[in-house]
């Protein structure tokens, strides 16, 4: 079968169960997201870390530095450094992963292997402890390298499950799924928080939060069982051209791709405008809790609280900006969301410390946006790949996606470190939601997604 019949007959036969499935891996994986990136991860590893700089547990200030590798690191720069570096791992892992997602007749089996390595490594966390921030980065990097890879593979499925027409929709409702799922495991962690910490033991608070890490693992573990049962097989068109095995002809392939992405420029201008921007949106996920903690004062619960606000916002959110993309097109309805998401930053330059209402207040801002900005990115990008090609293109893409940004927090890391204030660190986040916004705007996407060799959806 050729490339381009593929990419029209495979949707036409995808069934309302198989969707279905398809959307439980956001539920699934958005668990490490919302649980792990967004709350917990940051306070646990920059108190580890802390610790291992000599600071006292539960202590106010810390400027201590610790010296992964011989390197001298501030200790709350710690964190936001190895996000970057588990960013620049990607860089070579996943556009592999996405080639050999292309080449492979068994997507079913890769999706698997990631998913469950990526759960494991997050439940391993049950390990560090004391002043074991080096585990705690290792378990980070396999985490969230074998999570953005599972993602990948994930992604590769969509073109084949919907038409044009539909990919918004489609897209939209997995990212509102997974911010549903996210949202009730944090809602569970909520309880848990609050029942069972005693105030002024910082010891208990740490013991809790590696636990409520821990939980994320079990349950994308157990809901990954769900998409693994009821999507079928869907090969991409490469997968029938294999001359080795599928490992060394995906790096093959890779280097094809490298090559051949110059024929389509325009896909490539949207991939750098979205891995600008999305850097932005990744960050602010990654390092709100350490925001709120550290620079705003904030204890565990109002952020818990926040982040479960923001989750459930966002499910409803997903599904509005779906539906405004249907009127007005997924290229404006993003634009507008990120024109939210810069007020959004410079608004937490403002934040009072010490005070609740107003972090809430923003997160509530945060949720209306964050689901759909991501679904559609998501969507208009899949109109842009070429028949045959989504696994390698959703390599690129996925780099700069679910908390795997790098320069965002690259610069944040250093305006800490050279200022030492988070305030100045959140500010230098305009520039990624400015220039991404701009980039995007001068995208001309009805003849992008023509010149992929694909027919465009009625409204872009």
């Amino acid at each position: 079968m050729a490339a381009d019949e593929i990419s029209q007959v495979e949707p036409a036969r995808s069934t309302r169960r198989e969707r279905t499935g398809w959307y439980f891996y956001d539920w699934a994986n958005s668990a490490f997201s919302t649980t792990v990136l967004t709350v917990f991860l940051g306070p646990f590893l920059t108190t580890v870390t802390e610790v291992a700089a000599g600071c006292e547990l539960g202590a106010d200030e810390c400027n201590g530095r610790v010296y992964p590798l011989g390197i001298e690191v501030a200790a709350g720069s710690y964190y936001p450094y190895v996000v970057s570096l588990s960013v620049f791992l990607t860089v070579f892992v996943l556009p592999v992963m996405g080639a050999i997602a292309d080449r492979t007749p068994r997507k079913k089996v890769l999706l698997a292997c990631t998913a469950f390595l990526a759960s494991a490594a997050t439940m391993g966390f049950v390990f560090v402890t004391g002043d074991r921030y080096l585990l705690g980065g290792a378990l980070f990097l396999v985490a969230n390298i074998s999570g953005g890879a599972s993602i990948v593979v994930y992604n590769s499925f969509l073109p084949q499950l919907a038409g044009p027409d539909e990919r918004d929709k489609v897209s939209s409702r997995g990212w509102a799924l997974g911010y549903l799922g996210g949202g009730l495991l944090l809602a569970f962690n909520l309880v848990a928080v609050t029942i069972l910490s005693i105030d002024d033991d910082p010891q208990r608070t740490m013991d809790l939060a590696r636990w409520c890490i821990v939980s994320a693992g079990v349950w994308w573990a157990l809901f990954t069982l769900i998409p693994l049962r009821f999507l079928r097989e869907h090969p991409g068109a490469a997968s029938t051209e294999r001359r080795g095995n599928v490992l060394t002809d995906g790096f093959r392939q890779l280097g094809h791709t490298i090559r051949g992405i110059r024929a389509y420029p325009l896909t490539l201008f949207f991939l750098l405008a979205y891995l600008i921007y999305n850097d932005g949106i990744q960050t602010v996920i990654a390092l709100a809790s350490q925001y709120g903690t550290e620079e705003l004062k904030l204890g565990q619960s109002t952020l818990i609280i926040t982040i479960l606000l923001v989750q459930f916002l966002a499910f409803g959110g997903a599904l509005l900006l779906g539906a405004m993309a249907a009127r007005i097109g997924a290229r404006k309805t993003v634009l507008f969301s990120l024109a939210l998401w810069l007020g959004v930053v410079v608004t937490a330059y403002w934040l009072p410390e010490g005070e609740p209402l107003p972090f809430m207040l923003l997160g509530a801002a945060i949720g209306l946006v964050l689901g759909g900005s991501q679904a559609l990115s998501r969507s208009l990008f899949s109109q842009l790949i070429p028949a045959g090609k989504e696994g390698e293109y959703y390599g690129f893409y996925e780099i700069s996606d679910k908390g795997t940004s790098w320069l965002g927090p690259l610069a944040f890391g250093l305006v800490f470190q050279l200022t030492n204030s988070y305030r100045v660190g959140i500010v230098s986040l305009v520039f990624f939601f400015l220039v991404g916004g701009i980039l995007l705007a001068l995208v001309p996407i009805r003849r992008a997604i023509v010149a992929a060799g694909n027919t465009p959806p009625r409204v872009v």
